[in-house]
């Protein structure tokens, strides 16, 4: 991924805060599970090089999606930001079949990874 140090914010909302933001960003007027924000493209993109952006995450939204994957609350929310994540370095899966299938192999990838990480603390 190229990124050896780099910072984002990350906000937990419910349903109702997420649909807001959903709604008034992405012209979408249903809650999401994560919303992505990056500061690695655009008029922002050379402020701070290790600035990635916002991630926003529903804790209801993955409250609920976390048995479709066969998922606890904390493992769900953790592959919510590595999805968001990659969304914040420039993976998209929206109407791009490579794209997508580009991302779902990294983000399994790096969701194995990072729970590695965590079951050795």
């Amino acid at each position: 991924m190229g990124l050896l140090e780099a910072e984002l914010s990350l906000l937990f909302v419910d349903d109702l805060q997420i649909q807001a933001l959903n709604r008034r960003y992405l012209h979408r007027d249903k809650p999401t599970n994560v919303l992505a924000f990056p500061m690695r493209k655009g008029e922002f993109s050379t402020l701070h090089v290790q600035l990635l952006g916002d991630l926003v995450i529903s804790v209801e939204m993955a409250k609920r999606q976390s048995n479709r994957f066969g998922l606890d609350e904390m493992g769900m929310i953790i592959l919510l930001m590595v999805h968001g994540v990659l969304h914040l370095i420039g993976y998209e899966h929206e109407g791009i079949k490579k794209g997508a299938q580009e991302m779902a192999i990294k983000q399994k990838e790096l969701f194995k990874r990072v729970n590695s990480i965590l079951e050795q603390t």
